[in-house]
């Protein structure tokens, strides 16, 4: 067998860059949520506290649980004393005002999580699921390995400020995407403005919930499109936020951390800011969708000669709208012939977009359609024609 390179698509005009983008936040990223490019980059491997975006992946665990059928959204949590609104923990701390002994339902600890920021609820949460919210970090942890998220580290599920507590941007938006992919169902409520919790305990809580009702990331109020995710600040950290828009059919998902502004509304003005700059500098081109035909591979000792690739996802390419496809070029790798037998979804080889000799996009190209091996005797006439030259 050999390596076999099949050109696709061939454009080799020089191209032009577009603009960098300039912001006062420590770090910044921006990727396009369908092809996956990195649109803006600044510090984006850095560690740094993530504040209470660290409660993505606090919602994360438990959104695989709900998926899994291990909990229910109307399931009742109990709020223990350590996530009671008299723990001088809270004092200063954003959260929904719990009081030991009530139970809370799983869909309104996310809507306080999401909406509030509840860092009670977020020890709700983890009381539930692993018992106590020391060991619900080992399993954010074990989460942030399977998705790949090697840097990050957890001290906590609520992001007050612990050393442990320390993650990049760009594995906030890994989680970002993670989370819009898997959990279609649940990631709407991320686009909730507010929230009114009608299960308070106390009268200063019935007083304090009536001014805290509205959803700190103010980029919901002041960018269409804009449905997520969550927003942090730290007096140390500065602010932060993940964030996802959806214009004229494409997503972008951005991170922006040690923001120092004044405000939530600064911070989101600032990652409107970036996101617009996406939607204004880049342009998505898609290729391939799954099912689609892309080329036929040769088959090795198979009923059929050859079998069809296809992609799993789909193929999309980020570039500047400057440039359109100048200096592109779309190829397939694959080995020829493949083996039989090959089953469909089987990775036969992958496809690649290049740009002036940099590639900018790979993906995995599966078969389309189950090939079986050829009986023995098939087999020796095959070896007998490839001898013969046939």
């Amino acid at each position: 067998m050999k390596k076999k390179l099949f050109i696709l698509l061939l454009s080799l005009i020089t191209s032009a860059a577009h603009a960098e983008f300039s912001t006062r936040a420590k770090s910044a990223f921006l990727i396009d949520y369908e092809s996956g490019a990195e649109i803006v980059t600044k510090n984006a491997d850095t560690l740094m506290p993530p504040s209470s975006m660290i409660k993505l992946m606090t919602l994360t665990v438990l959104f695989d649980e709900i998926k899994a059928g291990n909990i229910k959204m109307d399931d009742r949590l109990y709020v223990s004393e350590n996530a009671d609104y008299n723990n001088p923990l809270w004092y200063p701390a954003s959260k929904i005002c719990l009081v030991q002994g009530q139970t809370i339902s799983v869909k309104d600890a996310i809507l306080g999580l999401i909406v509030l920021s509840g860092g009670d609820a977020s020890v709700v949460v983890a009381e539930k699921l692993a018992g106590s919210e020391t060991a619900f970090t080992d399993l954010m942890q074990k989460k942030a390995k399977d998705l790949g998220m090697n840097q990050s580290t957890f001290g906590n599920a609520s992001g007050l400020p612990n050393p442990n507590n320390l993650m990049t941007s760009r594995e906030l938006a890994i989680l970002a995407k993670y989370i819009i992919t898997e959990h279609p169902d649940i990631y709407p409520l991320f686009s909730t403005k507010r929230f009114e919790f009608d299960e308070y305990q106390t009268d200063w809580c019935k007083e304090w919930g009536r001014t805290h009702t509205m959803n700190y990331n103010k980029l919901l109020f002041n960018m269409p499109g804009a449905d997520g995710l969550k927003t942090g600040h730290t007096e140390d950290g500065g602010y932060g936020m993940v964030a996802s828009a959806k214009i004229g059919g494409r997503r972008l998902i951005g991170v922006i951390n040690g923001f120092r502004g004044n405000s939530h509304d600064a911070l989101a003005e600032e990652m409107k800011k970036l996101l617009n700059y996406g939607y204004a500098n880049t342009t998505n081109k898609n290729f391939y969708r799954p099912g689609d035909d892309i080329t036929q591979v040769p088959v090795w000792y198979g009923k059929e000669s050859s079998v069809i690739a296809t992609v799993e996802y789909p193929f999309t390419i980020t570039l500047p709208k400057s440039d359109g496809l100048n200096g592109v070029r779309v190829l397939a790798r694959y080995n020829d012939p493949v083996p039989a037998p090959i089953k469909q979804g089987d990775k036969i080889g992958e496809i690649i977009a290049e740009k002036n000799g940099e590639i900018i996009a790979r993906a995995p190209l599966i078969a389309k359609n189950n090939v079986r091996k050829t009986q023995f005797l098939g087999r020796i006439i095959k070896n007998i024609s490839v001898m013969l030259g046939f």
